[in-house]
């Protein structure tokens, strides 16, 4: 489960997933229907996600195991013998725990009570943890893969250097004067800002310069 929180953490379009995450964590233990439910939904989602930006447009009857496969191939893996069984064995998966979630979910056909509960403990732990940590597993695989292939452009904001902003640096001092630790400590408004808040410095310089600029378009 930790492999996939950091994977989530690293690439931010994947957070709103920490929602299913959470309801695995809380229900797998006393309600392994719902958070089998939970499962299947976090892979679907993956897959839909993975499809849609590479303008793959998934049929909404789509089983689990479809949309895995489509996700698969994608990312890109298609042609040798083993991408074409690991895209077959992830597919299945997707589809046995679709089937399996079915069985023992809680909106399944309104089972009564006792029929829910000979479905949960029909499920030992291994199979319990074997599915869990397969969904993980095949979770972390496919985004990192694609994430891999297909990363996002980071903008590359450039940060403002003090020194260099010495026009506006000095229409601050000249506002807000210097400020007084002791009589040998003494800086002026604008380093106080600028290493304190930066980002106030930095709403504050913008709003300077395009003041400035509509001056000089007047």
């Amino acid at each position: 489960m930790e492999k996939l929180k950091v994977l989530i953490e690293q690439y931010g379009r994947w957070k709103p997933l920490e929602e299913y995450l959470l309801r695995i964590e809380t229900f797998v233990d006393s309600d392994f229907g719902s958070a089998l439910e939970n499962a299947k939904s976090l892979l679907e989602s993956i897959s839909k996600e993975i499809c849609s930006e590479k303008g793959i447009e998934l049929n909404s009857t789509e089983s689990i195991g479809g949309s895995l496969k489509q996700a698969y191939k994608a990312i890109g893996f298609k042609g040798g013998d083993l991408e074409v069984q690991l895209s077959t064995s992830i597919a299945n998966i997707g589809q046995q725990m679709g089937n399996l979630r079915n069985e023992i979910g809680a909106t399944s056909h309104g089972r009564t009570m006792q029929e829910l509960q000979i479905r949960n403990d029909g499920i030992d732990e291994l199979t319990k943890e074997f599915l869990i940590n397969t969904t993980i597993l095949t979770a972390s695989f496919l985004i990192k893969s694609f994430e891999n292939e297909n990363p996002r452009v980071k903008q590359n904001i450039e940060k403002i250097h003090y020194e260099q902003e010495e026009e506006f640096n000095e229409f601050w001092d000249e506002m807000y004067g210097d400020f007084s630790m002791t009589e040998d400590y003494t800086y002026p408004a604008s380093e106080v800002l600028y290493n304190i808040d930066y980002s106030a410095y930095k709403t504050e310089h913008t709003n300077f310069m395009t003041s400035e600029r509509d001056i000089e378009d007047e």
